[in-house]
């Protein structure tokens, strides 16, 4: 190794978790549950001479309270459908329980169960820092999850696996013990996780053209995530985006929409498949989502409302013929894979919030497609749609959206539910048809019979397995810009490497958003190799290397005191951590100086971009003789290394046209020239082997 220099209900007791907190409560529940059912003969009929409300109050409480029936009659007068649900006898098997019954015979002899306010609560899905487990039980919430940076204290698999457990037990402590969702944003790897595996994000795995290696990242996600408990991934991004403007480019595959269909199609099957056919009751495979439907790619710059973002959320200005050609094919691809849970877009079209478009969710996706699963929300969408809660609620609920996101007060969006259906605003049909869908696909998943995690993939999270497959996706990915003088690759047996910029030895940088928190890594790290740790394992331990992130490596001098100079000065520049619309910006420059720094004290100049999109570097590429586009790569950067050292060819191609400058986006693909001042500096496609002896010239262009 080189010498590196620095400077500067019923619980089956096989399911009970013995760490669980609510372990002997549960079994209390179990053992009063049982005496109560002997004591009262089994008689329905003395079950409904108290009522049981979930009505949202002020003041919250731990559990669901009988109540005198003239207490429950004023109740009734402010709720709808507020019977007590029927009781199983004890020992006696209901159809819905039965898992030989066909799935749509159980949804059906569930629904027929469910009370008004337990529907409401399988539509209701809550981040989980915003509810106890207590109120999980009494409002009979169907799903919860874990946002952006949404980790337990104890943020390592075990942690989650304990917290989702514990969660899982609660609703499972309801009397029709309907087991949750628990839902997370495992974009690339299971992201939120210390010490799980973190993948290239999509714009890598777009580079990488290889749809039998996206399936593999997302079979490696499954696993890690299925151990801590999930079920439940808002994943794949189905973005075709058209403006690398956009703060969440790296979250498509490409700005291709053939590209996107293929690479989508197959991270889903990833996720939801062992053998290519989609199997979600099989117990390593878990549910994706794919997202964002639709049009989220192509809204306009400066279109925005919602905070100071420029075009995340904003609007998709284009005609429904554009709309179905560029951005809606990889959505039947996805349902034809087994898609059953489908995310809505914060974006509008056609002067409406997506989460309000019911032609575009009730008469193409569920009527024209023939989807069969559900619509959820995203993160607090459907308040954007009107001022008034009421109004919004009632619009998207029967726009076909079937699962809110609320994310915090949900008390509120039950309270509103229950209006709508009083005032006849919201049909029960339209209850009835978003609980069959989110039920249909509890019983798909098989969580009925298995809610809970299984403690022995927790040893897949991270392992050497997994990070094989990320290293190698790392090196696939990157797209090789130029290579004059066959500075690539690099030759391990060199004298001396200088390293310059922060992201050489940055993970935060390495990874980007939706790494540990929603904007990135802060303080807390996951494990991984940096790029400059990769560089010191790939060269020889006679190599002198050395790294400054300034660039200037003062103490470098020969004994004249004159600059020493390296044979090969590696260069790596790019983007802090950012997500969604706050990674919204015109500004596409890279940090020039240490280019030109580097220029003076190395005789061949490598220069890395970490990007979540291309970069304008125009006139900067003259100053070094190679230029590697790396993307967002994740915690295997010893795959960036191996590709510089010649362990690994260079196939990557760009996903996305490389603009000579920020006045040419967006880009008119219809009518986008090849050649000359207007075409990009690179084409979607590009990319060079190093067999290639293509010498880079840029046009001089005003």
């Amino acid at each position: 190794m080189a010498r590196l220099n620095f400077q500067d209900g019923l619980y089956p007791f096989w399911l009970l978790n013995d760490n669980s907190s609510n372990f002997m409560a549960n079994w209390a529940k179990i053992f009063n549950t049982t005496l109560l059912i002997l004591l009262m003969g089994c008689s329905q009929a003395t079950v409904t001479d108290t009522v049981q409300t979930n009505v949202p109050t002020d003041e919250p409480s731990p559990t669901a309270t009988a109540i005198p029936k003239t207490v429950a009659e004023e109740v009734a007068e402010t709720a709808v459908e507020a019977e007590p649900t029927p009781m199983p006898i004890a020992g006696r098997m209901l159809p819905y329980q039965n898992p030989d019954l066909p799935i749509e015979e159980r949804v059906e002899d569930l629904l027929g169960r469910m009370s008004l306010d337990e529907k409401i609560g399988q539509m209701t899905l809550v981040e989980k820092n915003s509810i106890s487990t207590e109120n999980l039980s009494r409002y009979g919430i169907g799903a919860i999850l874990s946002g952006g940076g949404g980790a337990p204290l104890d943020n390592s698999p075990e942690g989650w696996l304990e917290m989702v457990t514990d969660y899982q037990a609660a609703a499972l402590a309801t009397e029709l013990e309907i087991p949750l969702l628990y839902g997370v944003d495992a974009v690339h790897g299971h992201n939120n996780v210390i010490g799980a595996t973190i993948f290239p994000h999509n714009i890598g795995l777009g580079a990488t053209r290889n749809p039998d290696l996206v399936q593999a990242t997302a079979r490696a996600t499954a696993l890690e995530t299925l151990a801590t408990g999930i079920h439940w991934d808002y994943a794949p991004v189905l973005a075709v985006p058209q403006d690398i403007r956009w703060g969440r480019t790296y979250e498509g595959f490409a700005e291709n929409t053939d590209l996107v269909t293929e690479l989508s199609r197959a991270y889903l099957l990833g996720l939801q498949s062992i053998d290519g056919q989609s199997d979600l009751d099989h117990p390593e495979t878990l549910l994706g989502t794919p997202k964002h439907y639709v049009g989220d790619g192509g809204t306009a710059w400066g279109s925005s409302t919602t905070d100071r973002y420029m075009i995340d959320q904003g609007v998709t200005e284009v005609d429904e013929e554009t709309l179905r050609r560029v951005h809606l094919p990889p959505y039947p691809a996805a349902i034809e894979a087994g898609a059953m849970s489908i995310m809505a877009s914060y974006s509008s079209w056609d002067g409406l919030k997506m989460h309000a478009q019911s032609y575009l969710i009730n008469d193409v996706l569920k009527g024209e497609l023939g989807y069969e699963g559900f619509i959820v929300s995203d993160w607090k969408a459907i308040d954007q749609i009107d001022p008034d809660y009421y109004t919004a609620v009632v619009a998207s609920i029967n726009a076909g959206v079937d699962l809110n996101m609320v994310p915090t007060d949900y008390k509120e969006f039950i309270r509103v539910m229950q209006k709508g259906v009083r005032e006849e605003t919201i049909p029960i049909e339209r209850v009835d048809d978003a609980v069959r869908r989110i039920l249909r696909v509890k019983f798909e998943l098989g969580l009925f019979e298995n809610p809970y995690g299984n403690p022995d993939l927790l040893e897949t999270v991270g392992s050497a397995e997994h990070r094989a497959i990320a290293r190698q996706a790392v090196s696939e990915s990157l797209v090789l810009l130029k290579n004059d003088a066959a500075a690539l690759p690099i030759d391990k047996n060199s004298g001396r490497i200088f390293v310059s910029g922060i992201g050489a030895d940055d993970m935060s940088m390495q990874t980007g958003g939706w790494t540990i928190g929603w904007q990135g890594m802060g303080i807390e790290k996951t494990p991984g190799t940096t790029i400059l740790e990769g560089i010191q394992a790939a060269v020889s331990a006679e190599t002198e290397l050395v790294y400054d992130r300034f660039g200037k490596f003062a103490r470098e001098t020969e004994a004249d005191g004159t600059p020493t100079r390296a044979e090969i000065g590696i260069v790596v520049v790019g983007e802090r951590p950012y997500a969604e619309g706050r990674g919204d910006t015109d500004d596409l420059s890279i940090n020039e100086i240490l280019v030109a720094r580097m220029a003076e004290r190395a005789d061949k100049v490598v220069v890395i971009i970490i990007s979540g999109r291309p970069l304008v570097i125009t006139d900067e590429i003259s100053l070094a003789d190679a230029w590697v586009a790396a993307w967002l790569p994740g915690t295997e950067g010893d795959g960036v290394a191996d590709v510089l050292f010649g362990d690994h060819p260079f196939t990557g191609k760009l996903p996305f046209s490389w603009p000579r400058s920020v006045d040419q986006l967006p880009f008119d693909f219809d009518n986008l020239p090849s050649e000359g001042c207007d075409a990009p500096l690179f084409g979607y496609d590009y990319g060079l082997s190093l067999e290639d002896t293509v010498v880079v010239e840029i046009d001089a262009c005003e």
